[in-house]
């Protein structure tokens, strides 16, 4: 039985978002449109709602609201999706947003609630009687629509909402949800707020952003940020984007920050701790602003101070750095991975404090998600199958530069990992069709077969078409798609017309085949499915070094 609806003429108590896994049905990938609509993935997208009349009078609505709010009441609610083949209820389908304002009041402690407001501004692309935001862990207080009380109700992981009057495809849409945010993590789930020793950091990839606010929450659909962060005293927040404003009264501190170019749900950030914002300026006078633990400061400085000479490593190969501002947020906290969240990537602290680690295998790490910035973030994935763009491309650069800092040859590790190739397609099938996630394990879509196996089908191109080819290709590949998203097929067509020849024979077998095709020039290059050859066991794949104590490896994303 689905839960009781919240109705605007009859409010109730608040209503809980239970946090439930959805399942991960494979199928083939579909490329749809970068902006989710109601046919976006064929027949696998649930059905929108069509309303099928036209808008009502504001007299016709008064005379209605009674049998609006029996049908809120009666009709059942469903999960939507746009169909994506890994994760097919994430997304919803008929409108594409075009911004988020999400205003976050901090407690002061990390284990409480944040008081939260969320207001989407969308372009509805079809007939709509409800509209379905991925919500799913936090308590609702009220829905607005175009300033307009509405009738809100869960179902699965999805906060279904029924304005009055429905909504009309080609309209401008305003939803406000009033709800809370909370950061002890959803039984079951990995992912959202991420807490710190001193507050927290965000965490979203790959479908968590919907554990921190109501969303949209698919790469495909792109969209402008605002953020209003309130912290008690002694506390400091920054976000995605630039910096829009300060504002102190009663013993609190308000922050905004806005993005200037779209992002993805997944790539949003807020930090909120005892910590101190250090700037610098870039290449070209692009801003730089990195987060630290105030107490680390000082012995984080040097590895803070290579970031301008990272950027402009990148800069050299495949052109200016695509966005506002970048920096580093170094958190107090343990995750395993770090994270490249647009515009403030997210590290361990430890990885830079803690003896062990070489300096080349931090700064290739530094890399790897310096390079997300490019490939995964200002390109976004049209759906997570071609997560392997994003993550084969930025592990590409991070051996390219940890090659040139003393870490292992590019030979080596692709070698190495051409010896683990059929092995990692075996476990998580091949670089462009990765099997789905277990249920509650929604981050086991990154997985070797998307990071070295990945950046083993660049190899294998740039072997094929020659280096001044795959150059070119990589400049064209960010600035043809900056600012958007991007498939495999689209790849794999600019590659053909780079090469001026038709590469769709060469790549769909390193792409999608069960094994790895033979390695141009590397006749001898041998691959197995056994789990004793070099790579093997590795968390993240050829990550050479532990760096934390108790063994585990870092691993990026």
């Amino acid at each position: 039985m689905p839960p009781t609806p919240h109705v605007p003429t009859a409010p109730g108590p608040a209503s809980d978002l239970p946090a439930s896994d959805r399942p991960s049905v494979p199928g083939p990938s579909v490329p749809g449109p970068s902006v989710p609509g109601p046919s976006a993935h064929g027949a696998t997208a649930r059905a929108v709602v069509p309303r099928g009349r036209p808008r009502r009078t504001s007299a016709a609505l008064l005379a209605s609201a009674v049998s609006v709010c029996l049908l809120a009441a009666s009709a059942p609610a469903t999960p939507l999706g746009i169909g994506d083949r890994l994760f097919p209820h994430l997304g919803n389908p008929g409108y594409d947003v075009a911004s988020y304002d999400l205003a976050l009041s901090y407690p002061g402690a990390n284990d409480k609630a944040l008081q939260a407001t969320t207001t989407i501004v969308a372009r509805l692309t079809a007939d709509l009687d409800r509209i379905n935001l991925d919500f799913a862990h936090g308590t609702v207080r009220s829905v607005e629509v175009d300033g307009a009380p509405a009738a809100f109700t869960t179902a699965g992981e999805d906060l279904v909402i029924t304005p009055e009057g429905g909504l009309d495809a080609g309209e401008r849409t305003r939803i406000t949800v009033r709800h809370t945010s909370d950061p002890v993590p959803a039984e079951g789930r990995d992912g959202g707020w991420v807490r710190t020793a001193d507050g927290l950091a965000m965490a979203n990839q790959a479908d968590a952003a919907h554990l921190v606010f109501p969303c949209n929450d698919h790469p495909s659909d792109k969209a402008m940020f605002t953020f209003r962060i309130t912290a008690p005293e002694g506390h400091t927040a920054v976000a995605n984007g630039r910096p829009a404003g300060v504002d102190r009264a009663r013993g609190a501190t308000t922050w905004t920050y806005r993005t200037l170019h779209p992002m993805a749900t997944e790539l949003a950030q807020v930090s909120i701790g005892r910590s101190t914002v250090l700037h610098r300026t870039g290449p070209q006078g692009l801003p730089l602003r990195d987060v630290v633990p105030t107490r680390h400061r000082e012995e984080l400085e040097p590895w803070l101070a290579r970031t301008p000479d990272q950027i402009a490593w990148m800069e050299a190969r495949v052109g200016r750095y695509p966005f506002e501002t970048y920096g580093l947020l170094m958190a107090d906290a343990s995750t395993g991975f770090a994270l490249e969240t647009q515009t403030l990537s997210l590290f361990e602290r430890d990885l830079f404090t803690e003896p062990g680690a070489p300096a080349w295998y931090v700064e290739s790490i530094m890399m790897h998600e310096l390079a997300h910035q490019w490939f995964g973030n200002s390109v976004s994935p049209r759906t997570w199958s071609d997560l392997w763009l994003g993550e084969g491309h930025a592990t590409w650069y991070e051996a390219l530069y940890a090659q040139e800092r003393s870490g292992p040859s590019l030979d080596a590790r692709m070698k190495a990992a051409y010896e683990a190739s059929d092995r990692w397609r075996a476990q998580g099938g091949p670089p462009a069709a990765p099997k789905a996630p277990e249920p509650g394990q929604k981050i086991g879509i990154f997985r070797p077969n998307v990071y070295a196996g990945a950046a083993l089908v660049l190899y294998a191109l740039r072997e094929e078409i020659g280096r001044t080819a795959f150059e070119r290709l990589q400049r064209l590949w960010v600035t043809h798609h900056r600012n958007g998203t991007a498939t495999t097929a689209d790849f794999v067509r600019l590659a053909s017309e780079v090469a001026e020849r038709d590469l769709a024979e060469f790549l769909e077998p390193w792409l999608y085949d069960s094994k790895t095709p033979p390695m141009p020039g590397h006749p001898d290059w041998r691959s197995t499915t056994s789990a004793t050859e070099s790579g093997a066991g590795f968390t993240r794949p050829l990550a050479p070094v532990e760096h934390r104590p108790g063994g585990d490896r870092e691993q990026t994303r």
